[in-house]
């Protein structure tokens, strides 16, 4: 007896995508990853005092870690060779980078761009300001058009705006609620 091993974007039997075209892991792992924003937000205003120091602490680093997630998922695609440039230089061919060819320029400027994501976050978390979560906000409608721009580029799959739409809108929302209530 063979098992059929179906597409990643095909959907389970009682657990379809809830994001049309994107693969109902990505789907569901994605926005469950909303609950700690929307948690946050909601902690902030009910708390206050040292508990809702905390709770502004807690809403800030789950911000910077996911923002900066997001940017090692731009690394990931280079990586797996995903757009035309990952796909000539995603295995190292010295020769090319020896070369300095427009696909290895292009290559190490989305390795780097992909980096930016994490050295933004980094500095906001750090601050003593109560700003922090709408700064992270800021960062994840960047990071959102800039992903967009990417997916048309083919530098992504066609599915991730899909994804990447409710999920950065979601958690912005979530970021600029919280510093509304900080």
């Amino acid at each position: 007896m063979t098992v059929e091993n179906p597409s990643p974007g095909a959907a389970r039997p009682g657990l379809p995508s809830p994001l049309p075209g994107v693969p109902a892991a990505a789907a569901w792992l994605g926005l469950s990853g909303l609950i700690p924003f929307l948690g946050g937000a909601v902690a902030l205003a009910l708390l206050d005092g040292p508990a809702g120091r905390l709770a502004q602490d807690l809403v800030a680093g789950y911000g910077a870690v996911i923002l900066s997630f997001m940017g090692g998922c731009r690394w990931g695609f280079v990586a797996a060779g995903v757009g035309a440039a990952g796909a000539e230089t995603a295995g190292g061919d010295a020769d090319s980078a020896a070369e300095g060819s427009d696909e290895t320029r292009e290559t190490w400027l989305r390795y780097a761009l992909s980096v930016v994501p994490a050295l933004y976050a980094w500095p906001v978390l750090v601050m003593a300001d109560p700003a922090r979560p709408a700064l992270l906000g800021v960062g994840f409608l960047l990071l959102l058009a800039a992903d967009v721009r990417l997916a048309r580029r083919g530098g992504a799959p066609a599915w991730w705006p899909t994804l990447r739409w409710p999920l950065s809108l979601g958690a912005a929302g979530a970021m600029f609620a919280a510093a509304a209530l900080a």
